[in-house]
């Protein structure tokens, strides 16, 4: 049995949040959505719930962090190529929310993110397929990248 993954998001508007990450080609599962969540499908085993503020403090004794002054969490996705990195970066923005960098190219790697409409950051990335077949000092490549 495959791991799965349920990253937990808390959102100011929920409904607005689902026309944002509807816009940029995500679905949702009935099933686990009313006024207070929704169950945001990025994979087979990779699920995004957006809660609204009410419901995400019903699972933490923890203040919810403002996520447009703070950062709580980066969400990276693995994109099919360069130009799908590009496209979702631009439906983003079309749909409301915003870039905080610059595309970074790294030659075996490539990535640019954008924040939500919460101010969520998420990243998207394409790597190169050679580079993962040969795994190559692809930790130091890494490393040397993010200094």
């Amino acid at each position: 049995m495959s791991r799965k993954i349920f990253v937990n998001l808390p959102v100011k508007n929920l409904k607005q949040s689902i026309d944002f990450f509807t816009k940029l080609g995500f679905s949702f599962n009935p099933q686990f959505t009313d006024e207070t969540a929704t169950c945001m499908i990025v994979s087979e085993d990779i699920f995004v719930m957006l809660l609204t503020h009410d419901k995400f403090k019903s699972f933490t004794p923890n203040p919810i962090c403002d996520a447009t002054k703070s950062t709580e969490v980066l969400t990276c996705l693995s994109s099919e190529s360069r130009e799908a990195v590009d496209e979702m970066v631009s439906k983003a923005i079309a749909a409301g929310g915003n870039t905080y960098n610059e595309p970074q190219d790294r030659g075996f790697m490539y990535a640019h993110g954008f924040q939500d409409l919460d101010g969520h950051i998420w990243e998207l990335v394409y790597m190169e397929s050679s580079a993962i077949q040969s795994g190559e000092h692809l930790t130091e490549q890494y490393a040397d990248a993010q200094a």
